[in-house]
């Protein structure tokens, strides 16, 4: 979907913006920073993007006209003439700064930056990207003659809040990559919710994980809790599940269903769950579509095919549902499974 390891950093202004809530202050920068220093300019970039590896894709919106969000609105000043980034990221920081109402959020550094250079699905364009630094961790530093200091500085490996608004889809509100790995409470929502005002991109990627989800959602509630079906025939639902999108291309609800759930009943409550978990989320979920690999293979991360039993064994379920049998043993009063294999490998 996108490929930014090309990604060239040009323009960049950094701002401090504290909790509205809690009337800490705004502190404007007075100029871009300086970025003719190669070595620093590496590091910056590669905190800006090394931190994207899975993100989840968006688009920025408004409930009347797209040209009315305040993101929108800057980000487009600044494609059209990228000179006006430092006077757009004055307006970004104060629209952070007026968004920022829960008394949570922490005080940080946001970072306007402007990067050329980066593929979105196969074409190359610019980005603006909005980065916020909200922890700051202590280091040591040790002299040439071994005396010991320390200060206070960034994590480079770890991107706190981040966001590409990619020059493209613009009548759709941007084609947007957003990661957040700091918050996950009601107070992180003023980031995406508030602040940007993005909802999920309506594509491949985004349907695909949805189908997923409502995959991994029917096992737990319905297949474990309610038909209380056994733990291994369940790991053989998420198995088939995942094994069908990884080797389909398009995804028709009536072949999975057929191919992986099979039994007339179950294939009923699916459908019945499909339903309440549509309007439960408020999520569109459609009966056909191109099946998203990357989706796939994050989708599938969350398919737990371990069987533990007790504190003494856990059993990876990979395969064939038919090669382990469950009974139980009326001598020592416990239950067992038995799994067939051909060769036992190192």
């Amino acid at each position: 979907m996108i490929n930014i390891k090309n990604g060239d950093l040009t323009r960049l202004a950094i701002h401090r913006v504290g909790s509205s809530v809690e009337s800490e202050n705004l502190v404007l920068a007075q100029e871009t920073i300086n970025l003719s220093d190669p070595a620093l300019k590496g590091i910056l970039q590669k905190y800006f993007l090394s931190g994207f590896k899975e993100p989840t894709y968006y688009n920025l919106s408004h409930e009347s006209d797209i040209k009315l969000n305040e993101v929108f609105h800057f980000c487009t000043e600044i494609f059209t003439d990228p000179e006006k980034l430092f006077l757009s990221s004055l307006e970004l920081a104060r629209h952070l700064h007026a968004t920022s109402d829960h008394p949570n959020i922490k005080t940080g550094d946001v970072c306007i930056a402007y990067i050329e250079n980066l593929e979105v699905n196969g074409a190359y364009t610019e980005a603006i990207g909005i980065f916020k630094i909200e922890n700051k961790n202590n280091f040591l530093k040790i002299a040439s003659d071994f005396s010991v200091n320390y200060d206070e500085g960034i994590n480079i490996e770890k991107l706190d809040k981040g966001c590409l608004i990619f020059n493209t889809e613009a009548e759709k509100g941007y084609f947007v990559a957003i990661e957040d790995h700091t918050n996950r409470g009601s107070d992180a929502v003023y980031w995406k919710n508030k602040f940007l005002k993005a909802i999920p991109r309506q594509d491949d990627y985004f349907h695909t994980s949805n189908y997923m989800q409502l995959c991994k959602s029917f096992c737990t509630e319905v297949l474990d809790k309610k038909e209380q079906v056994e733990k291994v025939d369940q790991i053989d639902f998420l198995n088939r599940s995942a094994d069908f999108f990884a080797k389909k291309e398009t995804f028709v609800a009536t072949d999975f269903e057929s191919e992986v759930i099979a039994a007339p009943h179950i294939i009923d409550q699916f459908r019945g769950y499909k339903e309440d978990f549509r309007e439960k989320q408020d999520l569109p979920i459609y009966d056909e579509f191109s099946i998203n690999a990357d989706a796939v293979k994050g989708g599938k991360k969350v398919y737990k095919s371990i069987l533990k039993l007790d504190k003494n064994f856990h059993i990876y379920i990979h395969g064939n549902r038919n090669l382990i049998e469950k009974g139980f043993d009326g001598e020592k009063g416990m239950h067992y499974y038995k799994v067939y294999f051909k060769e036992e490998k190192s």
